[in-house]
């Protein structure tokens, strides 16, 4: 689905469905440089099951047009532009790594239209070493390696994927290249420079869910352990032999907690 936001063409991913201002509805938000699809499996399910399905692509990403923001806060008030031209007044949001950031800093400047959120692979702060951001500021392919390598658990690296015909790895790496040039490098120091995020967790007041990867390198589990406490009604998942890319690694897993809460 194509919508007008901000004079720009945007697109989202819906299921097939038509979108219905009625129905519950389930935003979810892409990380650093990737796009809609890394939402494919699990906004397939809802959409069957007759919520709306919205899997963006961010300003400046994947199918979407508009110029990439250099905050997080940008991004954030962009979900509402978004939601908006949609027609959608609530929504369950769900955010990976950067767009766990961002649907927290949504949800906790726009309380009257969240009602659950999940963030998954996330943690607050979330830095980035300066060899990753001047790899990314240079555009050479050793940022894209890094974040690779990292963003997978050991055992993601010799295969045995749960879902047969997709190759964890080099899919990842695909999705990066596909980026537009300097995208990388401003998603990731708009995670790097996001200050405020424990004292937007404190606003945050609908029923919200961390989902975190036992051997995720990018973001520990154990340094979201201090955002969790922030939220007045939170509840945490640590996922066994996975790491960043949980989407990718544990699609069944993800899908199970994602039903408990949207």
């Amino acid at each position: 689905m194509q919508v007008q936001v901000n004079n720009s063409s945007v697109y989202a991913f819906t299921g097939g469905r038509e979108i219905n201002p009625e129905r519950p509805t389930v935003l979810f938000v892409h990380g650093a440089s990737l796009d809609h699809t890394v939402w494919t499996l699990p906004a397939r399910h809802f959409a069957r099951r007759g919520y709306n399905v919205l899997a963006i692509d961010l300003p400046g990403h994947g199918l979407s047009e508009g110029d990439c923001q250099p905050e997080i806060s940008g991004y954030a008030d962009w979900l509402i532009d978004f939601l908006d031209a949609t027609g959608i007044d609530e929504t369950a949001l769900v955010g990976h790594s950067m767009g766990s950031l961002i649907t927290l800093d949504c949800a906790g400047r726009y309380r009257d239209r969240i009602r659950a959120l999940v963030l998954v692979g996330t943690a607050v702060p979330m830095p980035v070493t300066d060899q990753l951001l001047d790899a990314a500021k240079n555009n050479v392919h050793e940022a894209i390696e890094m974040l690779t390598a990292w963003g997978h658990s050991p055992g993601a690296h010799f295969g045995g994927n749960e879902t047969p015909g997709m190759w964890m790895i080099g899919g990842l790496i695909r999705l990066f290249e596909r980026g537009g040039i300097g995208v990388l490098h401003n998603d990731l120091l708009a995670c790097n420079n996001y200050t405020i995020g424990m004292e937007t967790a404190r606003q945050v007041k609908c029923p919200t869910m961390l989902i975190l990867g036992q051997h995720d390198m990018l973001t520990p589990a154990k340094a979201a352990k201090a955002l969790a406490a922030q939220m007045t009604d939170s509840t945490t998942v640590v996922l066994e032999k996975t790491g960043h890319t949980i989407m990718s690694e544990k699609p069944d897993a993800l899908l199970d907690c994602l039903i408990k809460i949207v």
